[in-house]
Order: structure tokens, then sequence, then C-alpha cells
């Protein structure tokens, strides 16, 4: 039987967001650029941003004709600062994971006339004065000598309004069940053009809730849904009977529409996964975000 799928909504919230597409020799290196800029960007909570893998290009789609990868980095748009805390972020990970990784170079994605910043100069400053001005693969580009050869990265990188904390909840009858269903979706839904899932393997093993006990925590551990904690709760456990384990995916990205598509893709290839008893979604009943992505497609607003 399929898993039962909860007459429900994921809250998602405003975002601003960058988007870097970055090439490489290969495919190898350019995973490992992906993997490094990337890292410790699961959740805005503790991180300075949340970013991930948008989709792979082919060699023929990249302006070097180079294998290249499209990365988006998010911030609240509730933060205050977003647009420098963003441009920070974007920054210190294209300098320190891109930059130094061997054959790499980086362009940019979104329109850079009215929102954007000059992350090619900033990183060019490393070139300590031998740095130059160059047209590149008919694109505007600072060219920064490297022991290597030359670091070749676009003069302005564009950012937009996205969306974050888009999310699916897996509750299985076993361990195994609520993994294998969050690994599918997450894997379907990677497959969707314009969305990132940022945290490990698009997993997310431990759901938070905002607020704590503790002063200095602005979230903490979903007790009610903990199954180690259900007869410690007691009557405040939320946890339907007969679940042993619930993992979690998010998904941020572009817009509202892209993130609808993504959820049910993630849904329909995970509602099949054995010992998997429900789908369902974690909101705060529009307290954290105005954007709602509904589990069942026919209450989704055109």
């Amino acid at each position: 039987m399929p898993a039962t799928i909860d007459d429900t909504y994921a809250e998602a919230f405003r975002s601003i967001y960058a988007s870097v597409l970055v090439t490489a020799r290969d495919r190898t290196w350019l995973d490992h650029a992906i993997t490094a800029a990337t890292g410790n960007a699961s959740s805005a909570i503790l991180c300075d941003c949340e970013a991930g893998l948008d989709r792979y290009l082919d060699a023929s789609d990249t302006p070097d004709g180079r294998p290249g990868a499209v990365v988006q980095f998010h911030v609240p748009r509730f933060w205050k600062d977003r647009e420098a805390r963003l441009e920070r972020s974007v920054l210190v990970r294209v300098c320190q994971n891109v930059l130094t990784c061997p054959t790499t170079a980086a362009f940019n994605v979104l329109p850079a006339d009215e929102k954007w910043f000059p992350l090619g100069r900033k990183v060019s400053y490393f070139g300590d004065g031998h740095q130059f001005a160059a047209e590149r693969f008919g694109r505007r580009c600072w060219v920064v000598p490297i022991l290597s050869g030359e670091f070749v990265i676009e003069r302005r990188c564009g950012w937009a309004d996205g969306l974050m904390g888009g999310n699916l909840w897996f509750f299985g009858a076993t361990a195994d069940g609520a993994l294998e269903a969050a690994t599918r979706a997450a894997a379907a839904a990677a497959q969707t053009p314009g969305v990132i899932l940022p945290f490990p393997g698009g997993v997310a093993s431990s759901g938070s809730k905002a607020g704590s006990k503790y002063k200095f925590a602005v979230a903490s551990t979903y007790a009610e849904y903990c199954p180690t904690l259900r007869d410690a709760l007691g009557g405040a456990s939320k946890l339907p009977a007969g679940v042993a384990s619930v993992q979690e995916i998010i998904i941020n990205g572009r817009d509202l529409a892209t993130i609808a598509a993504a959820t049910q893709a993630a849904i329909a290839a995970a509602k099949d996964t054995p010992d998997l008893l429900t789908i369902s979604a974690g909101n705060y009943g529009g307290k954290l975000g105005k954007s709602f992505v509904y589990l069942h497609p026919e209450k989704q607003p055109a």
C-alpha cells in the first residue's frame, strides 16, 4: 500500500539568493569545488547561508565549453543586513573553495543589472595588483594570475528574491524505511532545475522547531516527534502510532512554483517505499512564512 499523504502544507519563507556557475576541466574537479563551496551550509540556524547544487550543465551550455554546475546560496530575507551577509557568504566560499580548486572558473547566473555585487573584483584582489579586467568567453571578467595559470571570474554576481523552507517529513515503521523514502525523495526533488536541498545527502535527520528552553538557542529538537520521547511525553507526543523514525528533506529554490514541482516529484518517488507509513510536512501555522507548499497538488494555487 502507498503511504498516506497528509492533507497539509510546508511553510516556506522569503529569502534572497545568488547563483554561481562553476566550471572545471572535468567532473572530478568540478565536484570537489562544489562540495567545498557548499560545505557547512545546511541551515541558517547557525550557518552563514544555505547552499547547494542546483544542477549540472553540459559543456555545450557553459561559457568556456567545459563541464559546469550551478550553485545557489540563500539567506533569509528577515535577516538584518541580508544583502551584505549574502555577499560575504558568496565571496568567502568562492574565494576559499572555488579559486583554490584546480582548473575552475566562476560565472554569474542571475540578471545583474540592478541587484548585484562586485564578486569578481573582490575575489581578484588576491592577485595583489597583478589581476586585470578582460573579456573572456563573451563576458566581462577579472583574471587572477595563480600558480597553476589563471583564475577567471565574471565581474558581477546577481542576486534575486527566492524561497527557503519547503519540506517533507517521512514517517517510517522502521528507521530503514524512513531513510529510504527520504533518500528517494531527495534524489527526485534534486532533478527539478531551480531548487537545492542543502542538508547532507539532501536529508535532515534532526528536524527542528523554532525556540528552545535555553535562551541562547533559536531552535531545538522537535521533541513531540522524537520516537524515543513518545513515552516520556505521554499525551504531548504528536508522533503517530507505529512510527519508529522520521526523516525530513528541505527544499529551497527560486520561487514557489519550482519548489511545489520538486515537492510533488519527491512525493511520487517516495510514496511506495516499503515500511513508509505517512508523508507529511512541518509548518508553524503561517507564523514563519506566507508561501505554502501543499502536499495535495489540487490545493496549490495556480
